[in-house]
């Protein structure tokens, strides 16, 4: 979602942290492991730094220079990898897989709708006059947690649970407010306090962070020539990243964009002159109407323009 946006506001703090990042000194730090492994032990790499203790001070310094570059650059890599990979574990595929695609996404539609008739009656029994017990509201807490993870209407599920989780958070703004979160957020965003901004940025770039582990998990295994024990170690960083981390991650990052336009979205009426909406009926409409005027424009002679603010 908005993938050219974040890429774009956040690029620059990526680029601070992504080069010498934890997750690349691991992969390396574990490969130069497997490596000294396959080579017969701690004596391999005694061997190795003895030889450079014996070579001029230019070319222990190119070494070192060209280790370190070699590090950062592989790190930068990576994380520019992250946006592509997250998109496709949101489940924006290529068109070849539109019918694994579509079939995985209708499957995880039926799942919900099954989940909704449950949760209505778990409704029914935490809510006056039921006198709810502690089974029936840890079930209908975790009903109503599963809910928030997807879109409410089964023609915008996509195939995978990190893909409905952003969907969700995408779709709750036009739901309640008739804001398009895609056309309305680029004109939000210079609007918002610069400690929202913050913490989105950190959301999002802890999201990237996660993504970006996952793949070096994957890329260990790369040094199962080495040693056996990189593909089991690699594979279960990058499934526990992928089915546990980056899914909270996600969570957190769309409750945040949800919670700006809770907060803020008032700032757009103000900002454009658009009367604001009188009750939350009446603002689904006028956030549809302002959302149409902002991508298309207008020659309608309503609504009336608000005076300026001094």
């Amino acid at each position: 979602m908005l993938t050219a946006f974040w890429e774009a506001v956040g690029g620059k703090l990526a680029d601070r942290w992504a080069a010498v990042s934890i997750p690349t000194l691991i992969y390396w730090l574990g490969g130069l492991v497997a490596w000294t492994w396959h080579r017969g032990g701690l004596h391999t790499l005694t061997g190795q730094l003895g030889w450079l203790d014996r070579q001029t001070p230019t070319v222990q310094l190119t070494v070192i220079v060209t280790v370190l570059l070699a590090v950062a650059a592989s790190g930068l890599v990576v994380h520019r990898a992250a946006t592509p990979t997250l998109r496709l574990l949101e489940g924006y595929w290529p068109a070849w897989t539109n019918l694994a695609r579509r079939r995985l996404a209708g499957w995880l539609a039926a799942r919900a709708a099954t989940d909704t008739t449950v949760w209505q009656a778990a409704y029914t029994r935490v809510h006056p006059p039921a006198t709810p017990t502690v089974d029936d509201l840890a079930g209908y807490t975790r009903l109503e947690r599963r809910r928030r993870r997807r879109p409410a209407a089964a023609g915008y599920f996509l195939p995978t649970p990190i893909g409905n989780i952003l969907r969700a958070a995408e779709r709750r703004p036009v739901d309640k407010y008739g804001l398009d979160t895609v056309i309305m957020w680029p004109r939000l965003w210079p609007a918002l306090p610069e400690t929202t901004r913050a913490d989105l940025l950190a959301a999002r770039a802890a999201l990237d962070s996660a993504v970006t582990s996952a793949l070096w998990g994957l890329l260990f295994c790369g040094f199962t020539p080495w040693t056996w024990l990189a593909l089991p170690a690699g594979l279960a960083v990058a499934v526990a990243t992928v089915t546990l981390v980056v899914p909270a991650r996600a969570q957190v990052f769309g409750d945040l964009i949800e919670a700006a336009y809770d907060q803020h979205r008032t700032v757009l009426y103000t900002q454009l002159r658009w009367p604001l909406p009188t009750n939350p009926a009446d603002e689904r409409e006028h956030g549809r109407r302002l959302t149409a005027y902002l991508w298309r424009g207008s020659d309608e002679t309503t609504p009336t323009f608000t005076p300026p603010t001094t």
